[in-house]
């Protein structure tokens, strides 16, 4: 076994691999860039060496100055984790240059699962099943759109490179089928370097369920498989283990099939295959097709952990130290059901927007895995993914893990930032879901329903008030003038409007308010606060944010009434950035006539695009941003001339 190993990555993976690494007694190298200087990874590694600026490129993606530091602390091998390098056959091949041993499959496997259409033609001669499409080399638009034709509408166009949703269109028509294949490959060359598609028959009712398998380079074995088709943009929101519906014979058929299809490149370590299901006739043994093959560890590894009791981090290091499979197939079995949400800093009202800020408030409840890469006062970055954490739980059945899902999701806590987290309660309490009715359409169907805003109720303003003039701790003389109740007021904001609310402290231990027409008694017993005959949620207080810690977590700012006029929003002309990123286009030209609708700019965030689009017919006055530029949230782009009224 390697005595030390370096881990080429941040975040809630590097920490998830210190864990099991430290525990098997394997001292680990962090590395990390200036916004992570004072990161959880880097307070957790036995050492830590800095590697350059804050954007991937000028830190996490430089191969040689991770392989130096590496070699500069005597580290033995190294650890990708996800995302960055990991899937880097160029990296892989300078690792062993260096003498090192990479801790994942070869180079020559990834190559070989590195580009979609090969992967496929692959696949193929392994006898895995393939979506009917066309995955060749010749990318004529309109030998695309006639082979589109052939397949039969709708399809798939997919980035031959790549994965995360980036470089996907659903195309539903042939007239729809240029504008979607220019956008795919725009953002396909922009994420992956490489502008090459391949089109796919699209699965009506299609269900994404990937195998675990794991190699030595020779044989390998499959863990069961995973049901990831709860998401949004392609991006996974929850997953689960094992698939909800899944027959016995199905269940053999795709294990095999992911065992061939690792064992045709000699596959080493960790991996996942990727199915797409057609889930509208039930699960069938020939009703799968392979979709791609993510040659590292996944990100929802942790529901496979928890239904098999394997640790597949200490089967990473075991196989890449020279040693055989830890376990043959008819050794695993599978025990209860798993689920896992991914708990992510964004604004679901302005379409799951990535969101930034300082996390002044974390806590995850008792009985519940909780794989995160921060820490309360840690803060969430343009720069890189904005996950805080995986929620993972386990239960004996999928009725009593889903429970389980709610009462752990119910129960965290978080404040400083927005987050999905009334989201992924919504979703854990969806009945269809329940019901385990799920397919990759589902969120899409019910997003109104999901992305319901939750009810403020004059409860929680109360209690938010109370915490606002600090309230919820009194003295034993606090409350009184000479004869009557102290009355206090305070000015609150929430739904967008500031709302002022009254109240009657009529002893330490009694408070009476006023919120619009509601009179709501808060009572204090055996020193806990009930307001009317509910207990009083958790509160958290930073500066002038109070978050509630209920449905999900409701966030009230108090309000200066002197401060009111501070927050206007500009003069309707500005186009700004509706969250800091990197301005990767700038479409507006100074003179240009634009219409409502047209694209202004591009602003890459949190590894997506955002196309930033006039909001009427207009003329443009200033381009106030270049390509190239890190943008913080609210910073105007584009201005268009003001509007001039004609008279009647």
């Amino acid at each position: 076994m390697f005595d030390t190993i370096l881990i080429a990555n941040r975040g809630e993976i590097a920490c998830r691999v210190m864990e099991t690494a430290q525990a098997m007694g394997v001292r680990c190298i962090a590395v990390y860039s200036d916004a992570d200087t004072a990161a959880k990874h880097v307070a957790m590694a036995d050492h830590a060496v800095h590697i350059g600026g804050s954007t991937p490129a000028q830190s996490y993606l430089r191969g040689d100055v991770i392989i130096q530091a590496a070699l500069d602390t005597g580290a033995k091998a190294i650890h990708p984790g996800y995302g960055f390098l990991s899937e880097n056959p160029d990296f892989v091949d300078a690792v062993a240059a260096a003498g090192l041993t990479f801790i994942g499959p070869s180079a020559s496997a990834i190559r070989a699962m590195g580009l979609k259409d090969a992967a496929k033609a692959l696949m193929v001669e392994a006898g895995v099943p393939v979506v009917p499409g066309y995955h060749g080399a010749d990318q004529n638009d309109a030998l695309l759109a006639d082979e589109a034709g052939k397949i039969g509408y709708p399809v798939l166009i997919k980035a031959v490179a790549g994965g995360g949703g980036k470089g996907m269109r659903l195309v539903e028509e042939a007239a729809e089928f240029q504008a979607a294949l220019d956008s795919a490959r725009s953002e396909a060359k922009t994420a992956f370097g490489n502008s090459d598609v391949l089109v796919e028959k699209f699965v009506t009712q299609p269900r994404h369920i990937e195998v675990q398998v794991f190699g030595d380079g020779s044989n390998a074995v499959h863990l069961f498989e995973r049901d990831c088709s709860l998401q949004r943009r392609h991006q996974k929101v929850i997953e689960e283990a094992p698939a909800p519906g899944m027959t016995q014979d199905m269940r053999t058929a795709m294990g095999k099939a992911a065992v061939r299809a690792a064992e045709a490149i000699g596959y080493s370590g960790a991996g996942t295959v990727e199915f797409i299901v057609d889930g509208s006739d039930g699960l069938r043994s020939d009703g799968f097709f392979f979709m791609e093959m993510n040659t590292r560890l996944q990100v929802e590894h942790p529901v496979t952990e928890a239904i098999t009791g394997v640790d597949l981090v200490e089967w990473q290091l075991r196989v890449a130290a020279g040693e055989a499979l830890p376990a043959q197939q008819e050794e695993l079995s599978i025990s209860g059901h798993s689920f896992e949400a991914r708990l992510y800093a964004e604004d679901v009202a302005k379409g799951f927007l990535p969101a930034t800020g300082t996390l002044t408030h974390l806590l995850f409840p008792k009985g519940c895995r909780a794989d995160s890469g921060v820490r309360a006062g840690d803060v969430i970055s343009p720069f890189y993914d904005p996950m805080i954490a995986k929620v993972i739980v386990h239960g004996p059945t999928r009725a009593v893990a889903l429970a389980r899902l709610r009462q752990a999701l119910a129960g965290t806590q978080v404040a400083g930032t927005v987050t999905n987290l009334a989201f992924l309660s919504a979703l854990a309490g969806h009945a269809g879901f329940g019901r385990g009715e799920v397919d990759t359409g589902l969120i899409g169907r019910d997003i109104d329903t999901l992305t319901a805003v939750p009810e403020v109720a004059p409860r929680h303003v109360a209690l938010a008030g109370m915490a606002a003039l600090g309230l919820l701790e009194t003295g034993a003389q606090a409350g009184f003038t000479l004869w009557a109740p102290l009355e206090r007021q305070v000015m609150l904001r929430w739904d967008g409007e500031d709302h002022l609310i009254k109240v009657a402290v009529r002893g330490p231990d009694a408070q009476d308010w006023q919120i619009g027409d509601v009179l709501v008694e808060a009572r204090r017993l055996g020193g806990v606060w009930r307001i009317g005959d509910i207990f009083a949620a958790p509160v958290s207080q930073s500066g002038g944010v109070v978050t509630v810690f209920d449905h999900a977590g409701l966030i009230f700012d108090v309000v200066d009434p002197l401060d009111r006029a501070a927050g206007t929003q500009g003069d309707g002309n500005l186009i700004e950035a509706p969250m800091p990123g990197l301005v990767r286009m700038m479409d507006a030209k100074v003179g240009q006539v634009v219409s409502k609708g047209d694209r202004l700019a591009v602003l890459e965030a949190m590894k997506m695009e955002h196309s930033l689009l006039a909001a009427r017919d207009g003329v443009v006055a200033e381009v106030l941003a270049a390509p190239g530029d890190q943008v913080e949230a609210g910073a105007a782009l584009v201005r268009l001339e003001a509007e001039v009224e004609v008279a009647a």
